[in-house]
C-alpha cells in the first residue's frame, strides 16, 4: 500500500465514484463539468453549470505557516486554491466569463482567529479583482462562514460556482479523436498575471506534500494538524522545515512558499484560446486530482493517449519524490509534474496556442498525441522509461 493510501487520501478517488456512478450524468457524459439543460430560464439554447471545489489540505500548510511566522497574507494564495480550483475545471467545458462564487468557511474557533478569516475573504475579492483586468468577471456572492470546531482541527476553504452558457460554445471532450497532438500549460514559472514565481504544485496532493517533505518537528509542535489515529511512520516523514531554502533558476526561495504558491489559473490564456480558437479545441483537460492520468476520464471512445515530450519535473515536485521513495507511476497519478492544463487540437493551431501562452509568460509545447486502441490507455514516457496505465 502507497504511502498516499495509508494517510487515507486516494489520487483516483475509487469510492468517491462508486458513490456517484448511479447519478445522471448531465448532458455531456465526457464534458470535464456537469451540465444540465438551463432550468433557470427555460432556454433550450443555454445550459446551467455549477461546481464545488476547494482549497483541501493545502489549509494546514498555511496554518503551519502563518503559526511559524505570524504572517497571516499567506491565506490569501488559500483563497485563491479555493476559486482556481473551480474556476479552471470550469475553463475545461468553454466558459470563461460572468461566473458566480460562493464561499463556503470551516474553522475550529480556537485555532483559526478572526484576521484569518479576515485574509480568506479579502483575498478572494482581490483574486476577482486581479481577473477582471484581463475579461474574466467573477461576481462574488458572499457564502458560508461557519465555526464547527467538532468538524474540523484548523479551516477547511472551499467554493461553489456557478454559470449559465450558450450550448454552442460549449467543450463537450467529444471530439477527442485519433491523431490530436497534446498542448501542455506549464504549472509553474511567473505567468505575467502572477507576482512571484510558482512552484507549480496546485492544489492536489497537498497531504503526500506536507507528510514527504516537512519533518517531525511539526507533528509534535502542531498535533492538530493530521489525524492522531495515523501511524507515526507516515506523518510528516520529511527532513525539511518550512524556513529552509531551495535554489530554483537561481533564485532563492523557501520550502514553505514554494509547497504555498497559488495555483496557477489559466483563465487569462483560455479566454483568448476559447475566443480565437473554438472550433480548433477537441478537448481540455484539467491535470488537477489524479494528475497526468486525469485524461482517461474524458476520453469519449477507446483511444491510446501517448505523453512522450513532458515537461522537466518542477523541483518542489522532485523534492517531494526524492523523501518519498514514491516511484514515478504514483508520482504521476498524484502531482500534475509540471503542467496543469492540456489542450487536444490540430499540429497547426497547437503552434498558434503555444504562441500565444509564450506572451503571457507560460511555457506550452505538445506534449503527446493520440493513437488507435481497442482500449482507453495512457503511456508516459521519459528518462524513467516507459509507464502504462
Amino acid at each position: 500500500m502507497s504511502l498516499y493510501h495509508k494517510r487515507g487520501v486516494s489520487a483516483q478517488k475509487e469510492e468517491v465514484h462508486a458513490a456517484i456512478k448511479n447519478l445522471d450524468a448531465g448532458l455531456y457524459a465526457h464534458a470535464f463539468c456537469k451540465m444540465y439543460p438551463d432550468y433557470l430560464t427555460g432556454d433550450e439554447n443555454f445550459v446551467n453549470i455549477s461546481h464545488a471545489d476547494g482549497a483541501g489540505t493545502k489549509s494546514i500548510l498555511a496554518y503551519l505557516y502563518w503559526k511559524e511566522t505570524g504572517d497571516t497574507s499567506v491565506w490569501k494564495g488559500i483563497a485563491q486554491d479555493a476559486v482556481v480550483m473551480n474556476l479552471d475545471d470550469l475553463l475545461c467545458v468553454g466558459v470563461y466569463d460572468n461566473f458566480l462564487f460562493s464561499s463556503t468557511i470551516d474553522r475550529n474557533k480556537s485555532t483559526i482567529s478572526g484576521d484569518v478569516l479576515e485574509a480568506v475573504i479579502n483575498g478572494t475579492q482581490a483574486f476577482f479583482d486581479e481577473m477582471k483586468k484581463y475579461g474574466i468577471n467573477i461576481h462574488y456572492l458572499g457564502g458560508e462562514t461557519a465555526d464547527v470546531g467538532d468538524v474540523v482541527r484548523t479551516i477547511a476553504v472551499n467554493g461553489t460556482m456557478t454559470i449559465r452558457w450558450q450550448k454552442n460554445k460549449l467543450i463537450t471532450n467529444d471530439k477527442i479523436d485519433t491523431d490530436n497532438v497534446i498542448v501542455g500549460f506549464a504549472s509553474y514559472g511567473k505567468a505575467v498575471y502572477e507576482h512571484d514565481y510558482n512552484s507549480g504544485l496546485g492544489s492536489n496532493g497537498l497531504t503526500s506534500a506536507r507528510h514527504d517533505v516537512l519533518s517531525k518537528y511539526y507533528a509534535e509542535k502542531y498535533p492538530e494538524t493530521f489525524e492522531n489515529s495515523l501511524s507515526n511512520d507516515v506523518v510528516y516523514i520529511g527532513k525539511n522545515k518550512l524556513a529552509d531554502e531551495i535554489i530554483v533558476d537561481n533564485t532563492t526561495h523557501t520550502i514553505g512558499k514554494l509547497l504555498l504558491s497559488p495555483t496557477r489559473t489559466y483563465a487569462p490564456l483560455m479566454k483568448i484560446l476559447l475566443e480565437e480558437y473554438f472550433d480548433e479545441i477537441n478537448g481540455v483537460i484539467h491535470c488537477s486530482g489524479g494528475g497526468q492520468t486525469k485524461c482517461m476520464k474524458y476520453l469519449p471512445k477507446p483511444l491510446r493517449v501517448v505523453k512522450n515530450n513532458l515537461f522537466n519535473v518542477p523541483p518542489i515536485m522532485q523534492l517531494i519524490q526524492k523523501n518519498s521513495g514514491a516511484d514515478c507511476k504514483e508520482m504521476y497519478q498524484v502531482f500534475n509534474m509540471g503542467h496543469r492544463l492540456e489542450i487536444f487540437t490540430n499540429a497547426k493551431a497547437a503552434e498558434q496556442m503555444i504562441k500565444i501562452a509564450n506572451t503571457l509568460g507560460i511555457e506550452a509545447k505538445i506534449i503527446g498525441h493520440t493513437e488507435t486502441s481497442s482500449q482507453k490507455e495512457l503511456i508516459i514516457q521519459g528518462s524513467f522509461g516507459e509507464i502504462k496505465y
